[in-house]
């Protein structure tokens, strides 16, 4: 009698504007994906459900466990009875999405949540730019901004998770006027610097040319983002990932202004702060990855039985 094909892992990198869903292998290598724009949470959770579905039933095979790495505000304490549950977001429609509840419902299967961004650091530790290392943080900027730190095997901030795109931070010369976006701050970091409030003033980020001043201000932004999280945490590395960060010579231009920051405080050269700050090795799938790490992770450290 032919052997029954392993269980496999699913993972999900739930971005603001995209889901971006797999079937791994045990060992992590991805076997299909699929991208589903979000709409309703209806219609965006169905489509990554049939999605599994329709993979496991081709193969012959079910999924052994799901990681998901989310947007927030969102529930990621597993202790919780809102564990996976999206809290007040802009994202209309969306507050209040027991997310993890309904993929669990649906699939079957054990449900691992964390932050999209905690999701992508994981696998920058796991199999990225961060290998090796004993502490790393990591920003995306896109449709809002996130950060997550980690340090000594564990990420700051458990069981809950930081909200760093809602830091304060001091205004560009040329950038007064600008209320900023975000409907809970006005002028925090993610109302200046995300996706959103560089087209509100400037056009979509995609179409602006690598010598538009949208990115001196992008850049003044971003590098005080990544002094607050050097001063506080000291990260041997910080990653800058997200949509936003695909822009031409945007990373040289915040290492600049990074460095303009620092003053020479703690003697970083151009080659330390270069080291220091760069892009994801897994580029736009870090993400996914992180869902895919994350079951992965929860498989290693837990009596899981396939």
């Amino acid at each position: 009698m032919a052997e029954s094909p392993a269980p496999l892992i699913g993972g999900i990198d739930a971005g603001g504007t995209t889901f971006k869903c797999a079937v791994a292998a045990p060992d992590g290598r991805l076997l299909a994906t699929l991208r589903v724009p979000v709409t309703t949470p209806e219609t965006t959770i169905g489509a990554c459900v049939d999605f599994f579905r329709w993979e496991m039933k081709e193969r012959g095979t079910r999924l052994n466990v799901l990681g998901i790495a989310s947007f927030g505000p969102i529930d990621v304490d597993p202790a919780s009875p809102d564990y996976g549950t999206l809290y007040a977001t802009p994202k209309p429609g969306w507050a209040g999405t027991r997310l993890s509840a309904r993929f669990f419902s649906a699939l079957g299967v054990p449900v691992i949540l964390d932050t999209d961004v905690n999701g992508a650091l994981a696998a920058e530790v796991d199999r990225g730019a961060a290998r090796g290392l004993s502490s790393a943080a990591y920003i995306t900027v896109g449709t809002g901004i996130g950060a997550s730190l980690w340090s000594s095997g564990a990420f700051i901030g458990k069981p809950s998770h930081p909200e760093f795109g809602h830091i304060r931070v001091e205004r560009h010369p040329a950038d007064r006027e600008f209320a900023g976006v975000c409907p809970f701050h006005g002028d925090c970091l993610e109302g200046l610097a995300s996706a959103p409030a560089i087209a509100r003033r400037f056009g979509p980020p995609e179409t602006l040319p690598a010598d538009h001043p949208a990115w001196e201000i992008e850049a003044f932004y971003l590098a005080q983002a990544c002094a607050v999280l050097f001063y506080t945490g000291r990260p041997q590395r910080i990653l800058l990932g997200g949509g936003v960060m695909q822009a031409e010579g945007l990373v040289p231009k915040v290492r600049a202004a990074f460095g303009h920051l620092l003053s020479g405080y703690l003697g970083l050269t151009d080659g330390d702060i270069e080291a220091l700050i760069q892009r994801p090795a897994l580029g736009e799938d870090a993400g996914l990855f992180g869902g895919v790490t994350l079951a992965r992770q929860a498989m290693a450290n837990s009596d899981w039985t396939a």
